[in-house]
């Protein structure tokens, strides 16, 4: 069984979204997980003994795993992150130019049909999903 149906198949049952892991080349694994409320040092203890014991039964060979939050820039995946964080300020890059323009850094206004509608500038853009190199949350602070 490969990581990624290991993670998509027991993070739920435990209350948590798999944003994202990394399998570094030194054997190190980093899983990203998030929640609603958000993620605290517990909820990493929590993931960490947990996945330590199924990793074990499922002969996952790593050196160390990480369990962590994904920040306040966290990357942006999925279709349902786009839903969930629409009306939130994000930096996407395509892979394919959109008007000749591969950057974008604008509000999210909506996902639909797996198409991101995203307000910059003045203007908006419709991207594809499947046209998505990177997204990710830029976070705004207020003073």
């Amino acid at each position: 069984m490969d990581i990624q149906n290991i993670l998509d198949k027991t993070l739920p049952g435990l209350g948590y979204e798999l944003v994202d892991f990394e399998l570094a080349a030194q054997g190190d694994l980093r899983v990203f997980i998030d929640k609603p409320q958000g993620i605290t040092v517990e909820d990493c203890a929590t993931v960490s003994n947990h996945l330590s014991r199924v990793f074990m039964v499922e002969d996952v060979d790593y050196k160390r795993l990480e369990i962590s939050s994904p920040g306040l820039d966290r990357p942006l995946k999925k279709a349902a992150d786009f839903v969930r964080f629409a009306g939130e300020n994000a930096k996407i890059k395509t892979r394919l130019p959109i008007d000749g323009q591969k950057n974008f850094i604008g509000r999210i206004e909506k996902c639909e049909k797996d198409v991101v509608t995203v307000a910059f500038d003045g203007k908006t853009a419709e991207i594809e999903i499947s046209n998505i190199d990177k997204a990710r949350l830029r976070p705004e602070f207020k003073f």
